[in-house]
């Protein structure tokens, strides 16, 4: 059976298995500067899904936005779990894969079996407090967010009224880290020293490590204390939807809502001020009349920070786009390549599809469990930017900032921008009384100075003007 596809080649759709088709590597020199060519070019060949190859093991790469859909609605058809995993299961999969750290730690975003939705359930549970804008904890968070902005900001100002800033490290990046922290119930100043290692474990770099085993001990540490002392936060929220978490599973639960939360959000606050900065200029003036969210939708359409989703696995074998993908075969949806697919993004120009039908958050019954909460931050993050900055440029071209590339995540290494603050800029929070300081989540202003955090943000004051 042979099908027209791309260039006019046939691919035979019950011939070859996917370890026999030789697959191009996916991760190359023009991923990491121009990953829409990659995609066009593997669509033009192979039509809405391609062979690739990742590190070394052969998988599928889903280009199409129909496809894409009907995986990520499907979880029967499309399970997650490596243990659907043929290859893995018959040690094709090499030890030291280097994918394989990512993908091994059994929390929420790559657990599947009868085990996940009771978790699910716990997390949906766990978040809804700081989700729903009724509720009390929603608006301490808004509180947080606006005071935890303010600050970064205000410790930019420190260069001076005018100067250069880069908003990545000074501001996109640490704000959701601090967030998070919110969100777990830290105490004193020892969140921002957890937040220190979460930067060093994305960064990858040669002390990710040992990084790793501080953050996942501090993480067990405190999940021990949430049992022992519940609080107003999400770990208590969450031993209380799921008792039965071990504290070693608590650790890797609150893991991934810190590394999750921390990039995804951090990127989409670099991508949308690059999009207020550089678009037309009513787009700015939309800040003010509350689009922010509208604007960040139009981002996640051209430059989604999860570009590409965890594996999910062919149940049985299965026909998906111009090939039939075997059962065990791992399957992995790119949001960037279908955001792209000219059935989408022509619908989307046109204005016949909404810039809500993005896959930024993914689809169907796995759907982000904190797209709400990352949105709000992010959100409430660009809004008091704006509103404390009365003037804005890139540094650089757009075409030139630097980006940074993983198999999941693309956002930007740096974003070097010149700034003025506004002629009355607003004071920093004051310092608030402990008591109100318990209430709220905001740590005291002397011990937050005193941290790791604090000390590496202060030495980039000013930096490169």
């Amino acid at each position: 059976m042979e099908s027209q596809v791309g260039d006019g080649r046939s691919v035979d759709l019950d011939g070859e298995r996917l370890e026999a088709l030789a697959p191009q590597p996916l991760l190359t020199r023009d991923y990491e500067t121009r990953p829409s060519l990659v995609y066009e070019r593997l669509r033009q060949r192979h039509g809405a899904v391609a062979p690739v190859d990742l590190l070394g093991v052969p998988a599928w790469l889903v280009l199409g936005y129909r496809e894409s859909l009907e995986v990520l609605q499907n979880d029967a058809g499309w399970p997650k779990g490596l243990e659907n995993w043929r290859a893995r299961s018959e040690g094709r999969v090499p030890a030291d894969w280097p994918l394989a750290p990512s993908l091994e730690v059994n929390h929420v975003l790559i657990q599947g079996g009868p085990d996940y939705r009771p978790l699910r359930t716990a997390w949906d549970a766990a978040l809804k407090p700081f989700q729903d804008p009724r509720h009390p904890q929603a608006k301490r968070l808004k509180t947080a967010v606006t005071a935890y902005a303010d600050e970064l900001i205000s410790l930019v100002g420190r260069a001076g009224g005018t100067g250069w800033a880069d908003l990545s490290a000074q501001f996109a990046r640490p704000l959701p880290l601090m967030v998070a922290s919110h969100l777990l119930g830290f105490p004193g100043s020892q969140g921002d020293d957890a937040l220190m290692d979460m930067w060093r474990v994305l960064d990858a770099g040669p002390d990710a490590e040992p990084a790793l085993e501080r953050l996942l001990a501090a993480l067990a540490e405190l999940g021990a204390g949430k049992r022992e002392n519940p609080g107003e936060d999400f770990p208590s929220y969450l031993l209380a939807a799921h008792p039965d978490l071990s504290l070693d599973q608590l650790a890797r639960e609150l893991f991934m809502l810190l590394g999750m939360t921390s990039d995804h959000v951090g990127i989409l606050i670099s991508n949308t001020v690059v999009e207020v900065i550089s678009g037309e200029g009513g787009v700015r003036a939309s800040l003010s009349a509350g689009m922010v969210r509208e604007s960040m939708n139009r981002v996640v359409m051209r430059k989604p920070p999860l570009v590409n989703f965890v594996p999910r696995f062919a149940a049985e074998d299965t026909p998906l786009g111009n090939y039939t993908i075997r059962a065990g075969d791992p399957v992995w949806v790119s949001s960037a390549a279908a955001h792209a697919d000219p059935l989408f993004a022509g619908a989307v120009e046109s204005a016949t599809t909404s810039t809500r039908a993005h896959l930024a958050w993914g689809a169907g019954p796995r759907q982000c469990p904190a797209r709400e909460l990352a949105s709000t931050v992010a959100a409430v993050g660009v809004g008091r930017l704006f509103e404390r900055l009365t003037h804005l440029d890139l540094a650089l071209p757009v075409d030139q900032l630097p980006w940074r590339s993983s198999p999941f995540m693309r956002g930007l290494r740096s974003l070097p921008v010149r700034y003025e603050l506004a002629a009355t800029p607003e004071p920093p929070p004051a310092p608030v009384p402990d008591a109100e300081s318990a209430a709220t989540g905001l740590p005291d202003p002397q011990v937050r100075q005193r941290s790791s955090l604090w000390s590496y943000l202060t030495g980039l004051i000013g930096v490169g003007r």
